[in-house]
């Protein structure tokens, strides 16, 4: 029998234990998002905006028997839309906020029609992590916090930094074990 023989049969590693204390985040802060997602959003809204517009657009010209004031209009709105647009992605962007403290999980978002979330930790059900190709891109996600419940029963905070969304998920999945141990005693 040879040494990498030997070596091929010894057993796997065993699992790190239960009782690793779960990875820390930074809490009792409102956090921002990170610039990266003011500018995924920016992409993205300027796509939502400018293909639906432009095709809009163009079949608006072609019924107006392309007359020059149509033109006009036309090319006022191409840039007018999309700037406005763009600013209130950019507002958004702004006011998003997470927390995460020991009552639970926050998101506060909203320029106009502000909103402010908080999901207690023993509500929690399961966690998700989301990538989309643009987020992929960009090294952002989106954490997805389901809660108890059939309205509303999940809130998701797109824009997160990929490693960022990733300790969040682990630690409120710790929480959520950790208190349902203490409901079980």
């Amino acid at each position: 029998m040879t040494a990498s023989h030997d070596h091929a049969a010894a057993p796997p590693p065993l699992p790190a234990e239960a009782t690793e204390p779960a990875p820390q985040v930074e809490t009792d802060i409102w956090q921002p998002l990170p610039t990266r997602a003011r500018t995924l959003a920016t992409i993205t809204t300027l796509i939502g905006t400018v293909i639906p517009l432009g095709i809009a657009l163009g079949v608006g010209l072609v019924a107006s028997a392309r007359q020059p004031s149509s033109f006009a209009i036309a090319g006022v709105l191409l840039l007018l839309v999309p700037a406005w647009t763009v600013w209130i992605a950019r507002r958004r962007w702004l006011r998003t906020r997470w927390r995460l403290d020991d009552d639970g999980f926050g998101v506060r978002r909203g320029h106009m029609w502000r909103s402010d979330t908080r999901v207690p930790g023993n509500r929690v059900q399961h966690l998700d992590v989301r990538r989309g190709p643009l987020e992929r891109a960009f090294g952002l996600a989106t954490l997805i916090v389901h809660t108890a419940g059939t309205r509303n029963s999940a809130v998701a905070l797109s824009g997160l930094d990929h490693m960022q969304a990733e300790r969040l998920r682990d630690t409120l999945a710790a929480r959520a074990a950790r208190d349902d141990d203490h409901d079980d005693a």
